[in-house]
């Protein structure tokens, strides 16, 4: 395995390595490979639960928080223009409603 141990002691395994332990947990039972590679039994689910809802890239850690960074960014822009969207309608609104004060014969007609 080419597992790299850093300063703090925990251990990095490359996308290929987790892959290869998922496979191994399917095929062996997931308590000997766990014991067999010194995998905490959160960390093996954590990677499982990645690899079924992202696929293989999910296993990436680099890549999902690119993808998480841009998702946020999304979900503000979109609250944003969800913002403007309802000034606007507010807006409009507004002038139909002075529109038919200021044109008493115009009140029965809808737009």
């Amino acid at each position: 395995m080419e597992m790299r141990i850093t300063k703090k002691g925990t251990k990095k395994f490359t996308k290929k390595e987790k892959l290869e332990i998922i496979k191994e947990a399917k095929k062996n039972g997931v308590n000997v490979t766990l014991s067999k590679d010194a995998i905490y039994p959160a960390t093996y689910y954590y990677w499982k639960r990645k690899l079924t809802v992202y696929g293989e890239d999910g296993l990436d850690h680099k890549r999902m928080k690119d993808a998480q960074k841009a998702i946020t960014a999304l979900e503000k822009e979109n609250e944003q223009l969800k913002l403007l969207l309802a000034e606007k309608e507010l807006e409009s609104k507004l002038k139909d409603e002075l529109i038919k004060k200021k044109y008493p014969e115009m009140r029965n007609k809808k737009w």
